[in-house]
């Protein structure tokens, strides 16, 4: 017959088995949605090396031809060089909008506030293909379709609510006392800001900047809209690949663009670890 006690002791025994076999579960759990994730990156690299003029998984052999075919073709890098002026004009943009925003709706009294921050959040909301059906009947009539300033008005306000989002979270943890203390020195309001607030909140600004970055350069479905056969980023010109002439091109360009987007999120992490 057993007594209280050495069922106690059992019960202590087993509870850190059945802590261990929980930890083991979850960790499965969470393996199998990351590789889940990943895996079609991981599939895309070895199509992009394949030697046939189709798409095949697994390549018979390995060759780099088709990243030097989108090295060489003047359309993939018009294409690519537009999509980058874009993203680093929207990047500036939406960093100087969207931290000027989160500032005045941090620190100022404006009547609606919420409301104000609601709707500067609507375009995360808004599905893009309505937002790029509404672009194009807006930029059709103004001759804003197919050309820089199109582009970087539509994106500015796509990247905008990350960068809002990111910054805000940096203002609200920030210790404005030390602001006071600078205006009690005899500083100006702009002098204290650039000397103690953004100095203090720049590792957010320079992660807001990444995010409004990819934002833009990843966009495919506003693009599709209010692009035209004379400028075209690279998103709508991979849709155009994959419709009319889909090789291993497309493939190539999609390990680029991961490529380019690990180093950027990996710069972020390396920017945050530092301060």
């Amino acid at each position: 017959m057993a007594t209280p006690l050495a069922g106690s002791r059992a019960t202590v025994w087993q509870r850190p088995w059945a802590a261990a076999v929980t930890v083991l579960l979850q960790g499965a759990v969470l393996a199998l949605i990351l590789f889940y994730l990943v895996l079609p990156t991981l599939v895309i690299l070895p199509i992009s090396l394949g030697s046939a003029d189709h798409i095949e998984f697994p390549p018979r052999q390995l060759t780099l031809h088709w990243y030097r075919q989108y090295l060489s073709d003047p359309d993939w890098m018009a294409a690519t060089w537009f999509s980058l002026k874009i993203a680093l004009a929207t990047s500036l943009a939406a960093t100087v909008i969207g931290t000027l925003a989160a500032i005045a709706l941090t620190r100022g009294d404006l009547p609606g506030k919420q409301a104000l921050q609601a709707l500067s959040l609507g375009p995360m909301v808004v599905p893009h293909v309505v937002f790029g059906v509404a672009l194009y009947l807006i930029f059709a009539p103004l001759q804003l379709t197919g050309n820089f300033v199109g582009f970087l008005v539509a994106h500015t306000v796509l990247a905008v609510p990350y960068v809002l989002i990111t910054v805000t979270a940096a203002l609200q943890r920030f210790d404005f006392t030390l602001e006071l203390a600078a205006l009690s020195c005899g500083a100006s309001r702009t002098r204290s800001f650039l000397f103690i607030v953004l100095p203090n909140i720049s590792p957010s600004v320079a992660v807001a900047a990444v995010f409004a970055f990819l934002s833009s350069f990843d966009e495919a479905t506003v693009a599709f809209f209010i692009s035209d056969t004379g400028a075209k980023t690279i998103s709508r010109k991979m849709f155009e690949d994959i419709d009319f002439n889909l090789t291993p091109v497309i493939a190539a360009v999609s390990t680029l663009l991961a490529a380019l987007s690990l180093l950027l999120m990996a710069a972020i992490r390396a920017t945050t670890r530092q301060h």
